[in-house]
């Protein structure tokens, strides 16, 4: 939040508000991101919630943290069974704002050797949900050498996607 500040800007609050998937609430809030290491589980009511808060206008980040994509696929399907993620190409204006990202989606902290990819769930030519697979861009938003293999660059990397997504998310 203190870098889209100073880089894009904005004004948000520097502390993170938590809010629940099923929370009537979540309509106050034009960007919201989860995250997690699996057992992520939407009850019908949340799911409804979260489709709503969608189609109204809402953007959903989902950034893959090590156990969370066998889960997390299975529930955004009951949010939108019509719909499936797609690789953005790296030409889309999600990596094209603020920050160039010629290559798309950086990776930023390794868990398979797996290359990292951009996929989005796409409701009437609308992005509503940027799911960065194999990338990790939490661990890049957290204190620098909080993890092994850190580094200056990748955390700048992860923020300048960050702020990629955030401004995306708050001018389509």
């Amino acid at each position: 939040m203190d870098f889209c500040n100073k880089n894009l800007l904005t004004n948000f609050a520097s502390q993170e508000v938590v809010i629940e998937a099923g929370s009537p609430e979540l309509v106050n809030y034009p960007f919201i991101y989860l995250t997690g290491h699996g057992n992520v589980v939407f009850s019908e009511s949340e799911a409804s919630n979260l489709r709503r808060y969608l189609t109204a206008g809402g953007f959903l980040h989902i950034d893959d943290n090590y156990g969370l994509d066998r889960f997390i696929r299975k529930e955004m399907k009951k949010v939108f069974p019509e719909l499936s993620f797609t690789e953005l190409p790296v030409s889309h204006a999600i990596y094209n704002q603020k920050f160039k990202f010629p290559k798309g989606l950086p990776k930023i902290h390794e868990h398979d050797n797996k290359r990292p990819q951009g996929l989005a769930l796409i409701l009437k030519g609308r992005v509503i949900c940027f799911y960065s697979y194999e990338s990790d861009l939490g661990n890049g938003w957290e204190d620098y050498g909080t993890y092994p293999g850190d580094t200056q660059e990748s955390r700048l990397q992860a923020l300048k996607m960050g702020a990629n997504l955030i401004q995306y998310a708050l001018t389509q």
